[in-house]
């Protein structure tokens, strides 16, 4: 037969004989371990990768703080009609630095795109992340050049300029979860099952994301408001949020830190819940071990932006603290995303899959796995037999749980 099992293909084994009766089979394979080296460094690759776009949001936001966007003009993507700039001013160099380091991230991206495609399956949920990876980066670029190409930049303080900076934050937010979780599916061997969890589930993941992003675009509202109308005095800045005639990105500054206490707490009431919740209903130890970390970096993160933010507000939004609060809203929002992809990937004994394996040795060394369906682990063990958890998705094979009991 030509066609191959999905386990057979995953440790890259055909069969060339095999006795139904003896139920033995004679293998030619490669070692598993090559196929998982490969995806090992492609996961690392990804790591890198999320690494190197905090940095460039990072200076992102350096070039706001500093009214530095109008530096190339209102040209893109040349800088003042110009490949390179000579005798540049400091905002020219700002803006330009940016721009090529974002050029790369789109380079470093699209590679992750190709290799994943190079190394999962179609369907793969890996590969899937690193495609909306790719996309969500061209949405970015094409977002960063309409911010310079509509003169959105400098001391532009028009409701068209803040509504493009909150869907340009949205944007981010989004690219850094996809290449989050594209690094996430490549290390764990998990999926996330959003179809399988309870309603109440759902919606409470729905609500912290969606309650994390209104919070971002308030921050990033607010950081505007900071950049183009600076307070001479903690006492003067209270007075100029309250005025009414005040520009409506002074009135909206106050209602950040509302909305930052708000959700801060929805977050960590959902970091406890979830792993309250993967304690009691993982079978997965190595999944449960990661929502707990997961969950109290979360709870960590939170605490430490309250402070930090307090600060932020009592010294009047200094630039090195801004850019502080930005790296810590983009580590809270990755904490959140890789808790609910951790939490909601784990497989409870109702939803996952069961198989009895028996393990047969081969002659040069390898092993295969001969599988039949069996009943629940909590209603199927006894007689030596190992019961095995297979996702049968490509590259991906589950965790082995022992259990005991005589029933058959």
């Amino acid at each position: 037969m030509d066609a191959t099992t999905p386990h057979e293909r995953l440790i890259g084994a055909k069969p060339f004989a095999a006795s139904a009766a003896t139920a033995s089979v004679v293998l030619t394979a490669q070692p598993a371990s090559v196929a998982s080296s490969r995806v090992q460094t492609f996961a690392i690759y990804a790591w890198a990768i999320l690494s190197y776009n905090l940095l460039v949001v990072a200076w992102g936001a350096y070039v706001r703080a500093t009214s530095s966007g109008a530096g190339c003009g209102s040209h893109w993507p040349l800088c003042n009609g110009e490949i390179l700039p000579r005798a540049p001013r400091i905002e020219t160099v700002i803006e330009l630095t940016h721009r090529l380091t974002s050029g790369l991230a789109l380079i470093l991206v699209a590679g992750l795109f190709v290799w994943a495609r190079k190394t999962f399956p179609p369907k793969h949920t890996a590969r899937r992340a690193a495609a909306f990876s790719i996309c969500f980066m061209l949405t970015e670029a094409l977002i960063g050049a309409g911010l310079v190409l509509f003169r959105l930049v400098a001391q532009n303080d028009s409701i068209a300029r803040a509504v493009y900076l909150s869907v340009h934050l949205i944007n981010t937010f989004l690219l850094l979860a996809a290449i989050a979780l594209t690094a996430w599916w490549a290390s764990v061997n998990k999926t996330l099952r959003w179809s399988e969890q309870e309603k109440i589930v759902k919606v409470l993941a729905a609500s912290v994301i969606f309650a994390t992003l209104v919070l971002g675009v308030s921050g990033a509202v607010t950081a505007l408001g900071d950049t183009l109308f600076p307070s001479a005095s903690l006492a003067a800045g209270f007075k100029q949020d309250l005025e009414p005639a005040a520009h409506f990105l002074v009135r909206l500054r106050v209602l950040h830190p509302l909305i930052a206490i708000t959700v801060g707490s929805l977050l960590v009431a959902f970091a406890f819940f979830s792993i309250r919740r993967s304690e009691k209903e993982s079978v997965g130890r190595k999944v449960s071990e990661w929502t707990r970390r997961f969950g109290i970096a979360l709870m960590c993160l939170v605490a430490v932006q309250f402070v930090v933010g307090a600060f932020n507000v009592a010294l009047l939004a200094p630039i090195p603290l801004q850019l502080v609060h930005l790296l810590l809203a983009d580590l809270m929002w990755l904490a959140l995303v890789l808790l609910i992809a951790a939490a909601l990937g784990g497989e409870s004994l109702r939803q996952k899959r069961i198989f009895a394996h028996q393990r047969l040795n081969t002659p040069d060394g390898f092993c295969f796995t001969v599988l039949r369906r069996a009943r629940p682990c909590d209603e199927f063990a006894g007689n030596g037999i190992t019961i095995h958890t297979l996702n049968f998705t490509l590259n991906e094979v589950g965790f082995y749980e022992k259990c005991g009991g005589d029933k058959t």
